[in-house]
């Protein structure tokens, strides 16, 4: 049996830091180390980090942080700085994607963040376990990441360091954006080797250059690069190496069987070496990302049974060749492709109008999802993820039955409780008629 690792480092067992008290080290990296801890007030686990950049501090005999030497003591404050600059900024947001600071405080030379404490596992864990995971479930991770990421571009930050150890996922499988990467990059270039700040294969070109203009695509490089470690299997290349020869379609070209083609060209479109040819904001990228067909090319259905009414048969489009990272030239076809996806279905939804369900065409999961979502967030006024039941007013056959709609009782309606509500209406209306 494997040994628990040992933190040299760390403050021990039973160390009081305010009203709370720690009881083991959770993990801890090159920038700081988080701690389980107990909020002996509120009687209730919380998680702590501390800043604590391992190779320019360290820890007296008495417990306080300080720079291992005067030369690094400046480097150390601007670190110290920026740490509780995104503790402050975190704890603005009141989002169920992105990590809660429920307060920060200095002491003991240093600055500490509390959270809320999240069970779970980071997706880096899954992964051992699920070397590729499968489109769907990458759908319903890539909605609430979004939804978080674009809460934080909103507000004028970036996250700087996504990747699958920074993305928890809870027991109910919603992720939590963690571990924002302010603080290290505050560090970059004068403390540490840019390999050891960057993530290589998640760090686009611009994270490489002190110069290297970073904004939402940024972040959207990361992602779309958590997607391709999800999918292929493998890790990601970086985006150096690529300079060199770039082999990522060749990646996600192997995926191809697996996932639908428009699912790898978004993911191939963020991971575009250029900033200027990636999606600019998270909002261009969900609209290509979550609104592509939801599923590989689909087996043609067996022969419907005889019948005496004259139906309609629409093909579906053949699936569209994989190509690397959309330019504005590869545009054309993919809008091309999108249209005529967009008249089929409304085609095909005219035709089951008109026909018996068990002649009609299958419902598009994709596209459902798209619209449910699409009206999610028009209702969702104030942006925090979750409909009020002033919100919920624009839907007034829901919101008579917000009660039993808002299933964990938590006096708003979730997007999953949202979803749920819309496809038992869809439910009951197919119902109707069969009857």
């Amino acid at each position: 049996m494997a040994s628990l690792p040992q933190y040299r480092n760390a403050l021990q067992p039973q160390t009081t830091l305010h009203e709370y008290r720690i009881e083991q080290v959770l993990g801890a990296g090159g920038f700081g180390t988080t701690y389980l801890a107990r909020d002996t007030h509120l009687d209730k686990p919380v998680a702590i980090k501390e800043y604590f950049p391992s190779d320019i501090a360290m820890r007296a005999a008495e417990g306080t942080v300080q720079p291992a030497t005067t030369e690094r003591e400046p480097d150390y404050k601007w670190g110290l700085d920026r740490f509780l600059q995104e503790a402050r900024t975190l704890a603005r947001f009141s989002h169920p994607n992105i990590v809660r600071v429920i307060r920060y405080f200095e002491a003991n030379g240093t600055a500490y963040m509390v959270m809320d404490y999240e069970r779970g596992e980071p997706l880096k864990n899954l992964l051992i376990a699920n070397p590729r995971l499968p489109e769907a479930q990458l759908r319903r991770l890539a909605g609430p990441l979004l939804d978080g990421l674009r809460a934080v571009h909103a507000a004028g930050f970036l996250h700087r360091d996504i990747k699958p150890d920074n993305i928890f996922v809870r027991t109910d499988s919603t992720p939590v954006l963690i571990d924002f990467g302010s603080a290290r990059n505050a560090l970059g270039g004068e403390t540490r080797a840019l390999t050891a700040i960057l993530t290589p294969g998640y760090a686009p070109l611009e994270q490489y250059s002190p110069d290297g203009k970073q904004g939402p695509w940024t972040d959207l490089y990361a992602l779309g690069g958590v997607f391709y470690r999800c999918l292929t299997g493998t890790q990601p290349p970086d985006a150096v190496t690529r300079m060199r020869g770039d082999t990522l379609a060749d990646g996600l070209a192997k995926a191809a069987s697996a996932y639908s083609a428009p699912f790898l060209r978004a993911i191939g479109w963020a991971l575009a070496l250029d900033e200027k040819k990636r999606p600019q904001s998270v909002d261009a990228w969900r609209a290509v990302l979550l609104a592509a067909a939801s599923g590989p090319a689909v087996p043609k259905a067996p022969p419907p049974a005889a019948t005496t009414e004259r139906t309609l048969r629409v093909e579906r489009p053949a699936p569209l060749r994989l190509a690397p990272s959309p330019t504005k030239r590869s545009w054309l076809p993919l809008a091309t492709a999108l249209g005529v996806a967009l008249v089929l279905g409304a085609f095909a939804l005219a035709i089951n109008h008109y026909t018996r369900p068990a002649d009609a065409a299958p419902h598009d999961e994709g596209r459902f999802r798209a619209q449910v979502l699409q009206q999610f967030r028009a209702a969702d006024t104030n942006g925090d993820g979750y409909l009020s039941a002033e919100e919920m007013r624009r839907f007034p056959f829901l919101a008579k039955e917000f009660a039993r709609l808002d299933t964990d009782g938590d006096g708003r309606i979730s997007l999953p409780e949202f979803e749920q509500a819309r496809r038992a209406q869809l439910e009951r209306r197919l119902a109707k008629r069969t009857d």
